[in-house]
Formats: structure tokens, C-alpha cells, sequence
């Protein structure tokens, strides 16, 4: 029993489920304005991609949940879908030096190139200042810009909350519904989901 019991504690630190309500943004304002440097070592700004739509999507390449959806193609599929749409992806990465995650920008590079990624960019948060100022928990952890910069969109990526590959043929995936939804004028009829995934790891 307690053996179990410390299964069910270690699962619990190593998963994050969080409440849309413990978001740090909120729908319908605008999205925090933030720096960040991607792969290639160059500055990049939310406010360079004023009057797009924007993806932002929190990974940990090490997570066994952002995992299923590389490993599958089924993220890569999403981001070409979306990029060709027009629509601007910005992977982001959180992971503080020296925890489970932490890429620099020549492994950011390797890992988008050796999975057949497809995002506009990959930006560095090692300090964490931008996954905490979007309230980001988990990875995968999906946020949806429209075009006038307004957030319409955050959580999960679908509602599976599972690592298993085979979930995602009979997922629904609230960040291509978000995205169709925009594209066809419409409001986004789910506007906020919980993310669930591995817990991000910040310093501290």
C-alpha cells in the first residue's frame, strides 16, 4: 500500500494538470509583449509578427508527453498545416541550465532538424521570465494570438492527457480547432482547456 501510494505521489510531481483559472493572461487582452533569442542567436519579438496569427507552444523535448506528439509527427503535422496557413509558431523553451530540457541554441537546431520540426522559431527562456509572465505550466502548453493580439486561446494541446501515441487518433486537438476557427471568421468556440503534461522546469 505504501509502495503504491509513492508510485502515486512521484507521478503526481513528475505530471501537471493545471486549471485555466491559474493562468497569468487572460482571453480576449492582449498578449504579453516579450524578447527572447532564438536558435540562430537572433532577437525576436512578438511585435515583429504584428497582424498574424501566433502559436506559441511551451515544449521540453525530454517530456514523454510533448514525446508523443514528435514522435508520432503529429506536432511537425500541425506546425506545417499552420505555418503554410500563414500562421506564425513559436516553439519556446523554458527549461532552466542544468534541468531536464535545457537546450542551447545549437541543440535547439540538431532537435528541430533531426524530428522534422516545422515552427517559424525556437526562442530560449532559460531565466524563465516568459513562461511565468503566460502563466505556462506544462509541456506541451498552447497559447493562440489573433491577428489584432489579443489572446484566444490557452491550454492543452488536446484532450487526451496522456503519453500514449495511440490517444491521438481519437483526440480532439483545440489548437487546429483554434486555428480553424479564426481562419473562418469564426469565434473560437473553445477558448481554454487545461494543459496537462510534464511541469515546467523553471530555476528556482
Amino acid at each position: 500500500m505504501k509502495f503504491s501510494r509513492r508510485l502515486a505521489l512521484a507521478a503526481l510531481a513528475a505530471v501537471a494538470i493545471a486549471s485555466p483559472a491559474t493562468a497569468a493572461v487572460v482571453n480576449g487582452k492582449p498578449a504579453p509583449a516579450f524578447t527572447l533569442t532564438d536558435q540562430d542567436g537572433a532577437k525576436r519579438s512578438l511585435a515583429e509578427f504584428a497582424g498574424k496569427t501566433v502559436v506559441l507552444e511551451w515544449t521540453n523535448h525530454d517530456c514523454p508527453y510533448v514525446k508523443k506528439h514528435y514522435g508520432a509527427g503529429a506536432m511537425q503535422a500541425l506546425q506545417k498545416s499552420a505555418t503554410a496557413d500563414g500562421v506564425v509558431w513559436l516553439t519556446i523553451v523554458s527549461s532552466a541550465p542544468g534541468k531536464q530540457g535545457h537546450v542551447t541554441g545549437a541543440e535547439a537546431k540538431a532537435l528541430t532538424s533531426g524530428r522534422g520540426a516545422a515552427p517559424t522559431a525556437v526562442l530560449l527562456d532559460p531565466t524563465g521570465e516568459v513562461g511565468q509572465l503566460y502563466g505556462a505550466k506544462t509541456t506541451p502548453h498552447m497559447y493562440v494570438i489573433n491577428g489584432s493580439g489579443a489572446l484566444v486561446y490557452q491550454g492543452g494541446i488536446d484532450d487526451k492527457a496522456t503519453a500514449d501515441p495511440a490517444d491521438l487518433k481519437s483526440a480532439k486537438n483545440f489548437v487546429s480547432a483554434a486555428l480553424a476557427d479564426l481562419k473562418a471568421g469564426r469565434p473560437v468556440a473553445v477558448a481554454a482547456s487545461k494543459p496537462y503534461g510534464c511541469s515546467i522546469k523553471y530555476a528556482g
